[in-house]
């Protein structure tokens, strides 16, 4: 399945940053802007390959609303 995200990125001392707006925690960086797409991509997998193996059992979720 294909999922879209938004990635955010800017230079810094020649290196492209950037981060998926959507996934918190999802930060990379690569000397070109197609590495640095490349670097992200494999990074949401890491974490999402992470976060099926979790150490907790029971963690529920629940949906609240935060006044903004």
């Amino acid at each position: 399945m294909l999922r879209y995200f938004t990635l955010e990125y800017w230079q810094d001392e020649g290196w492209y940053v950037g981060r998926l707006i959507e996934v918190p925690g999802v930060f990379s960086q690569g000397e070109s802007l197609e590495e640095l797409e490349e670097n992200i991509k494999e990074v949401y997998t890491l974490m999402m390959e992470e976060e099926k193996i979790s150490p907790y059992t029971g963690i529920q979720t629940k949906e609240i609303g935060v006044e903004v």
